[in-house]
């Protein structure tokens, strides 16, 4: 299984990426974690720009299609999704990329549900197959990237993140109908 993960971050140092990165480490054996920490990279979305589509969104967008489902990690800016998240999902509407991928949610914050309301709602439209019910919240705001890893390694940590990435596992096609 083929899960990619998307930061909704651009920050080096970022949170959401950091438990993305641990989510791969930790995944259970036959789910494979990909993390996408490039949204910076994509230029702004102008339909202008569809037809071609410039180089790093044509990338983006193929690791997107080659996925077997998708897991977002977005912090929340000023109580709504960041800029740079919906500028990645603004690129992919007019494609077949996301229609019926399967998506699940982890956030890292103990606070945010204004931008998670918002999220889902944007999810609901783009995808047939959003799993609002499956999702990982650990709240991790104010930790490094170390400390992150280092909670990674405890058991109910490491327990909470497979049931998560196992209850996901079970709502992804089977290989035959991908």
């Amino acid at each position: 299984m083929n899960i990619l993960a998307l930061s909704g971050s651009a920050r080096r140092a970022s949170t959401n990426t950091a438990l993305l990165r641990n989510l791969a480490d930790v995944a259970p054996d036959g789910i494979d974690i990909t993390v996408f920490d490039r949204i910076a990279e994509l230029p702004v979305f102008s339909p202008d720009l569809e037809h071609p589509r410039p180089a790093s969104v044509a990338a983006f967008a193929d690791l997107i299609a080659g996925a077997d489902g998708l897991i977002l990690c977005v912090p929340e800016y000023a109580r709504a999704l960041p800029g740079g998240l919906k500028n990645a999902l603004d690129w992919l509407v007019s494609g077949e990329e996301l229609i019926a991928k399967p998506v699940a949610l982890a956030h890292a914050s103990h606070r945010g549900d204004d931008m998670l309301a918002d999220l889902r709602r944007v999810l609901t439209t783009v995808t047939s197959a959003f799993q609002p019910d499956v999702f990982l919240r650990l709240p991790l705001m104010g930790q490094s990237p170390e400390e992150i890893t280092a909670l990674f390694e405890q058991p109910d940590t490491r327990h909470k993140t497979r049931a998560f990435l196992n209850a996901f596992a079970k709502t992804l096609p089977p290989k035959s109908q991908i």
